[in-house]
């Protein structure tokens, strides 16, 4: 029993060494876009890919990467953070394309992948579907760090968030019929799969609706950001357990009590401040469980593997690249004409080069039953068709966007509202400086040399502004946006307050929205 004991705590040590050796590299390495300008034309996310690269080459293994690990620990966090941020005004507007891409999508994707190398590659039928299925989902991990570090537009980066939160489903359960199929545990014939499809997925947004709600208006009843922070870390996981245990998707379930607590429950439930120390809280979290996944993802690859492999995954990429462009172009198409969902060209190039692939297409290669024979082949097939996509398709993203003119204005604007902040802090501060100028002990000399110092940054600023709205006419429009945000948000807080005051039943409807938009 003793030996047992000393043994388990050797473990547990060695398991600490290792998590904190993984720990210091990733934040190392996302730490160097701060300290060497060049780095940050890289989005550190894909830095750390690199990085892993590196390690993986002088055949330095940081810690063994198990789809348990992925699934369980590193992914629900990673959707309820994507989720929380995604405003469901927004992914309303584009519910339908999102919807296609998301589920015909990914029935277009398995099937281009698993034609390709059933008939180019030789690779039998049922392991061809299979690996079309663990690339069929475009990871949210990846895409959310990546086009957040390139703040892309708001509606490209909705359409590519909505798609990939929203196809993980549609790809775990392709993928759990298609792997029973040389089992010989799979039920053939459409209407199992459509009975299974409609449970896991029901199951997933039952779990996560009733959680959702239920802490929403939970947490009307008190006002602890401590507790309401802790209950956001809680519910993430626990929403995708329960739903896993129930025989659901995790995946949904977690996606769908995100964007209930982000869209709802934080209003009716959370003070402005507490909503801004949860939101806080879920962009570290998300900052610290990708540095550690994209780290492993790197440094897990075996090159002599890849190597061996190198036709079968030329010919995955290829018929990836090529399923990817019909069903974004294919689709976008047909929701342009049915939906007028007003898709241009374009935008669909980067949703059709930016579906990268991650984290989840390496789980779901890695879950394979090592009964199968072909399964370190399909393994390291899709391994190197992930790396295609983040080191090729990432790096290559941003030069695309700059090509297609899609950046915008984005880094002006943000330009813009740091001028902005600055004058409004500024502007604060003097107004603060004229309340203690009688205060005793202070110095007249002392008061007014403040006040010239503040008043002459304040002059610098104004002149700055000036001159940004002079050569860009455009941010005058920008301008005016951010204020009929800003008058709505006044709005929305103010119901909410209301409501935790028991002074309302229900938050009400923005009624200055619709007047707001005439007015634009």
């Amino acid at each position: 029993m003793a030996l047992e004991f000393a043994v388990g705590e050797v473990a547990i040590e060695q398991n600490l060494k290792q998590f904190l050796l993984v720990l210091s590299v990733s934040l190392t390495v996302a730490t160097l876009p701060q300290v060497f300008s060049w780095f940050r034309h890289i989005p550190y996310t894909l830095l750390l890919v690199i990085a892993g690269l590196g390690l993986a080459l002088v055949d330095v293994r940081l810690v063994n990467l198990s789809p348990e690990l992925i699934l369980a620990i590193f992914l629900p966090p990673l959707l309820f953070e994507a989720a929380w941020n995604l405003k469901w005004s927004k992914l309303k507007q584009d519910f339908i394309p999102i919807c296609l891409y998301a589920v015909i999508g990914v029935l277009i994707s398995i099937a281009g992948v698993a034609l390709g190398l059933n008939f180019l590659a030789g690779i039998p039928l049922t392991t061809a579907l299979l690996v079309g299925a663990s690339l069929s989902a475009t990871d949210p991990v990846s895409v959310t760090a990546l086009f957040r570090e390139l703040g892309v537009d708001k509606r490209l980066t909705t359409l590519m968030e909505g798609e990939s939160l929203f196809n993980d489903g549609m790809a775990v359960v392709a993928f759990s019929f298609l792997v029973a199929l040389p089992l010989g545990k799979a039920q053939l014939g459409i209407q199992p799969v459509i009975v299974q499809l409609f449970t896991v997925v029901g199951v997933g947004l039952a779990v996560g609706g009733l959680i959702g709600f239920g802490i929403s208006y939970l947490t009307q009843r008190f006002d602890l950001p401590l507790v309401e922070q802790s209950l956001t870390l809680v519910s993430a996981y626990g929403t995708y357990i329960i739903a896993e245990d129930l025989g659901g998707s995790g995946v949904i379930a977690v996606v769908t009590i995100g964007l209930i607590l982000g869209n709802f429950g934080s209003r009716i439930g959370m003070n402005p401040r507490t909503r801004i120390i949860v939101s806080e809280f879920w962009e570290f979290l998300a900052f610290f469980v990708n540095s550690i996944v994209f780290l492993l993802i790197g440094d897990q690859v075996r090159f002599v593997d890849l190597a061996e492999n190198l036709t079968i995954i030329a010919v995955a990429i290829a018929g990836m690249v090529l399923a990817r462009a019909i069903a974004v172009y294919g689709l976008g198409f047909l929701s342009n004409r049915l939906a007028n969902s007003n898709i241009p060209l374009p935008v669909q190039t980067i949703l059709w080069w930016g579906g990268l692939r991650g984290s989840v297409s390496i789980a779901l290669s890695l879950s394979v039953p090592s009964i199968l024979s072909e399964r370190e082949d399909l393994i390291n097939t899709v391994f190197g068709v992930v790396l295609f996509t983040l080191l090729v398709q990432g790096l290559t993203t941003k030069p695309l966007l700059e090509k297609l003119q899609l950046l915008g204005e984005q880094p002006l604007r943000q330009q813009y509202l740091e001028f902005i902040a600055r004058q409004t802090a500024l502007k604060r501060v003097l107004e603060y400086l004229g309340k203690v100028e009688e205060r005793p002990g202070l110095e007249p000399e002392f008061y007014r040399y403040q006040e010239t110092l503040i008043k002459g940054e304040l002059q610098r600023l104004e002149e700055q502004i000036d001159k940004l709205h002079n050569e860009y006419p455009n941010l005058r429009d920008f301008t005016a946006e951010q204020l009929r945000m800003e008058l709505l948000s006044v709005e929305a807080d103010t119901y909410a307050e209301f409501v935790r005051s028991g002074r309302l039943n229900q938050e009400l409807a923005p009624l200055l929205e619709d007047v707001l938009e005439e007015g634009h």
